[in-house]
């Protein structure tokens, strides 16, 4: 197992899972926007360059794989009715998921996504499964791997 740490978040890393991590402390872009921080841990091999919510990667999931997205907005968010919900929101349980939950609609897959704050940071947990059907051992991994994160 092995340790993520980005940006005040941190997570351990099963073996066999690739993690990525990009943004930190909300930099201003040309555009004039500010850069999330954003994780993605997959068990499977993520794209080199992704979209926020894992658009490309979740073109390269098999039905036994794994996404897990988790994505920072800014401070001024934390105290809006999104992310009233306090804490991580774990353990997720197979009958939250949705094929309909999905950024990018993908036939056999199924979503969820959830709002939360943590010490005055909002935060979106999205997780995407390869398999509907297969949701019940999919989500066995994915829980123990939200339980290990932690935010600072």
């Amino acid at each position: 197992m092995s340790l993520l740490r980005h940006a005040g978040i941190s997570f351990d890393v099963p073996p066999g899972w690739e993690v990525a991590a990009t943004g930190g402390g909300f930099r201003l872009l040309p555009s004039g926007a500010r850069e999330p921080t954003v994780v993605h841990l997959g068990t499977f091999p993520l794209p080199a360059e992704d979209a926020s919510f894992g658009a490309d990667a979740v073109e390269l999931m098999e039905s036994d794989d794994v996404l897990i997205v988790l994505f920072e907005y800014g401070p001024e968010a934390a105290s809006t009715q999104p992310f009233a919900s306090h804490g991580i929101p774990h353990p997720l349980k197979p009958q939250d998921f949705d094929r309909s939950a999905l950024q990018r609609a993908i036939p056999g897959q199924s979503g969820l996504q959830r709002f939360f704050s943590h010490k005055g940071r909002a935060f979106c947990v999205y997780v995407v499964l390869g398999s509907h059907i297969d949701r019940v051992d999919l989500v066995a991994k994915v829980n123990p791997v939200l339980m290990t994160l932690e935010l600072t």
